[in-house]
Formats: structure tokens, C-alpha cells, sequence
């Protein structure tokens, strides 16, 4: 059986106590008025932050004071004015529940993308990874208390407590004739019966799938391992379903003038890689720990094998995604990338180079797979750069130009990390860590590549 290291406990309890500080500092700065978010941004363009905001808004009042009459022009600069402080005023104010959501989704989607994976290989019934399974239900158990916290942010969002969703706006949807078209998808109370639906099934599949394996460990038959499968089986396409429609519920509608066909498969990869990667982590720690001894460098190989492969499916899906969106330069598809470009440059290349040039340099040559300390380099390095990929996703639509990564989302990640550690760790000491009426067990004990 597992023991959760007091050091470990400790650790993650801290995380989330400093976390908790972090997150806390960043609504206590936020501003309340228009004249402190104008004042907080003539502050930080002081500092040599924020001058292409105030730029683009100068540029906008000189084109448009391009008006029959100057009186006519006064009236309009006067309301865009007033349009763009009051835009201000919301971008900065969302800054630290964008810093929470974007931290919540990314250890949700660790938990939700290994989910995936386990219900894979149930139904492939797999030979070489049964050894991993615990570790693979343990990581899942976050989906309950992950899931809470997305569907309690969703919540608050449907009862105007941020801003992060503006077509829950009724005055925005009134005066915005795309989101009177979408009214019908894109409304609250479907928004958040479409959440627990998600939330729901995911859940209920790893419920039932964590009894069937425990149950199969004291069976005398293979009825349950049989059962598993063909929940694994039906779950898969439930999840291939529900994914896509929550990627574009809950990522893309923060932006709703703007949509891509690709986008489910596209966070579907991210999310895959990601749990893959975190399931290579946390069985090399528990290897190093002196736990799960039958599991040997040709396992640490295979997820490596893994976590290469669906980078590079990542970056296709990536690049076909913005190069034909940049290549046709339809402008209210291209001003997605356009924005991420000039407003994000350096987190926008500097994610691609951590999730595709990296792995691609690191975990092409096949020895380095079985290299546990590399694996591990390799990993942290894919899980930073997938935070950033779902940061980009979120954040120009949410808080704008006036991003900058600083306490609130430091504090946001160390609070959902804490508690991504403690959980999952928890969830191990329930169950021995190695199944022992799994079919292929034996199968996977000697697995050698």
C-alpha cells in the first residue's frame, strides 16, 4: 500500500496556502472604478507596460475624429471614451478570475486527458499498462473536486460575479446581432446544464470504471475486467462528444465572434499530451519512492513514446489550424492569431517552441526515452508550455493587452497545483498500487521493449 509522505502533505497543503494568498492579492488589487483601472494603466505604461493599449486607443480617436462635423466627432470620441474605460474597467477586473479559470481548467484537464487515456487502454485491453492503472485512477480522482471548482466558477459567471463570458450580458447581446443569432446555444441555463452533463458523465465513467478494477482484484473470474471494457468502450465515444462541445462551452465562447471546426481535436490534444506526461511524472516519483517495482524503463518508454507523438499530432492540429485561418485573412477569423501575435508575442512562440521544438529535439532518440530524469525535464517543460497554450486560449479574450503573468495567476497555480497534488496522492493510499487479477498483468510485469 501506498504511504502519503507527510513531506509531500506538507508541501501541497503549503502550495495552496500560498495560493490562496496569491489569488487573494489579486482581487484585492483589482480596481473598482474607472478612474483606478485608468490610473493603474498610466501607472504601468510609467513603467514601460501597457503602451500598446493606450496606443490602439489613440489611434482609434484619431480615425475617428474623421467626421462630417467636429461637434459630431466630440460626441463619438466622448462615447468611445466611455466605451473604452468601461472595457477597461472589466479587463482588469477579470484579470484574477481569468488567473483562476485558466489555472482550474489546466489541472482539470491533467485528470480529464489521463482519464482519457485510461479508457483507452480498457478498451484496446491493452498488454504493457495495467501496472499503470492505479496510478491512472489515482490522477483521475481529481475530476470530482476539479470538476467542482470549473462548474462553481461557471456558476458565478452565469450570475454576473466576473466577466469572463460577455454573451451572459443581456445589454451586450442586445446591441450584438452574432450573439442574438447564438442566443439559442449560447444562452446561461443551457450553458450550465450542458456543464453538469459533461461533469456528470466523466465522473460516473471513472466511478464505475475504479469499482469494476478494484472489484476484479478479489474476483474469481474475469467478469469485471470484461464489464470495464465495454464501459471504456462505450465511455470513449461519450467523451469524443462531450470534449469537443465543452472546448467550445467552455474555451471558446469567451471569444463567440469568433469560432474553428478544429478547435475540439485541438484542445483534445493538449489535453491528451498533458495527462500522458502527468501520469510519466507521478510514476517516476513513485518508482523513486521504492513503490511500483515491477514497473521498468521500457513503461517509462512507452509513455515517452507517447508523450513525442501526440506533441507532434498537437502541432499539426496547431498549424493546420492557424495556417489556413492566416492564409485565407478573413478578418473576423484572423484577428484570433493577429491579437496573440502582437499582443502575446513572446508566450505565443515560446509556447510552440516548449510544446513542439522541444519534445520533437529531446524525445526523438529512443534511449532518452528510458532516461527517467530526462523524462522528467522533458514533461515539465510540456506541462509549462500547454498552461501557456490554455492561457492563450482564454486570456486575450478575457483580460486583453493589460496581461502580464504576475501574482494572481502564480498564486492561481500554486493554490489548483497544491490541490491537484494532495488529491491525487490521497487517492493512491486507498488501494494497493498494483492489480493482482488483471488478465494481462503478467503480460504487462514482462513487458520489455
Amino acid at each position: 500500500m501506498y504511504t502519503f509522505s507527510n513531506r509531500l502533505k506538507i508541501g501541497s497543503v503549503i502550495l495552496m496556502a500560498l495560493g490562496l494568498m496569491g489569488m487573494a492579492i489579486g482581487f484585492i488589487s483589482a480596481p473598482s472604478t474607472v478612474e483606478e483601472a485608468k490610473a493603474m494603466v498610466a501607472a504601468s505604461h510609467d513603467d514601460g507596460h501597457g503602451g500598446g493599449h493606450e496606443a490602439a486607443a489613440q489611434t482609434h480617436e484619431t480615425t475617428s475624429y474623421d467626421s462630417t462635423t467636429e461637434h459630431g466627432a466630440a460626441a463619438q470620441d466622448a462615447d468611445h471614451s466611455l466605451d473604452h474605460d468601461e472595457h477597461l474597467l472589466h479587463q482588469l477586473q477579470n484579470r484574477p478570475w481569468s488567473a483562476i479559470y485558466i489555472a482550474a481548467f489546466f489541472f482539470f484537464m491533467l485528470a480529464l486527458g489521463t482519464l482519457a487515456f485510461y479508457a483507452v487502454q480498457r478498451a484496446a485491453q491493452a498488454g504493457w499498462s495495467p501496472l499503470l492503472f492505479r496510478v491512472m485512477e489515482g490522477i483521475t480522482a481529481y475530476l470530482v473536486p476539479g470538476g467542482i471548482a470549473i462548474f462553481v466558477i461557471l456558476v458565478l459567471s452565469v450570475l454576473h460575479m466576473n466577466h469572463l463570458f460577455v454573451w451572459m450580458d443581456a445589454e451586450t447581446v442586445a446591441h450584438d446581432e452574432l450573439l442574438q443569432g447564438k442566443a439559442g446555444y449560447l444562452n446561461p441555463t443551457f450553458f450550465l446544464i450542458r456543464a453538469a452533463v459533461f461533469l456528470g458523465g466523466w465522473i460516473a465513467y471513472r466511478e464505475v470504471s475504479r469499482r469494476l478494477s478494484l472489484a476484479q482484484d478479489e474476483a474469481n473470474d474475469n467478469s469485471n475486467f470484461i464489464k470495464n471494457f465495454r464501459w471504456s468502450a462505450g465511455f470513449l465515444v461519450f467523451y469524443l462528444v462531450t470534449e469537443s462541445i465543452m472546448s467550445w462551452d467552455w474555451i471558446m465562447s469567451v471569444d463567440p465572434h469568433w469560432f474553428s471546426t478544429l478547435f475540439g481535436w485541438y484542445v483534445f490534444a493538449s489535453m491528451f499530451v498533458s495527462g500522458i506526461t502527468t501520469i510519466a511524472l507521478v510514476t517516476i516519483y513513485l518508482k523513486s519512492r521504492g513503490y511500483l517495482p515491477d514497473v521498468n524503463d521500457s513503461h517509462i518508454h512507452d509513455l515517452g513514446k507517447f508523450m513525442f507523438g501526440i506533441s507532434i499530432f498537437w502541432t499539426y492540429l496547431w498549424f493546420g489550424q492557424f495556417m489556413l485561418i492566416w492564409y485565407a485573412d478573413i478578418p473576423e477569423e484572423v484577428t484570433y492569431f493577429v491579437t496573440r501575435i502582437e499582443d502575446f508575442k513572446l508566450p505565443f512562440f515560446g509556447m510552440v517552441a516548449m510544446n513542439f521544438l522541444f519534445p520533437l529535439l529531446v524525445l526523438m532518440n529512443s534511449d532518452y526515452k528510458r532516461i527517467n530524469w530526462f523524462v522528467v525535464m522533458t514533461g515539465i517543460v510540456v506541462l509549462l508550455g500547454h498552461y501557456l497554450d490554455v492561457y492563450l486560449m482564454i486570456t486575450p479574450a478575457t483580460v486583453g493587452d493589460q496581461w502580464y503573468i504576475g501574482v494572481p495567476e502564480i498564486g492561481a497555480v500554486l493554490f489548483f497545483g497544491g490541490a491537484f497534488i494532495f488529491w491525487i496522492f490521497r487517492a493512491m493510499t486507498k488501494a494497493p498500487l498494483q492489480p493482482t487479477r488483471n488478465p494481462f498483468i503478467e503480460e504487462s510485469r514482462q513487458f520489455h521493449y
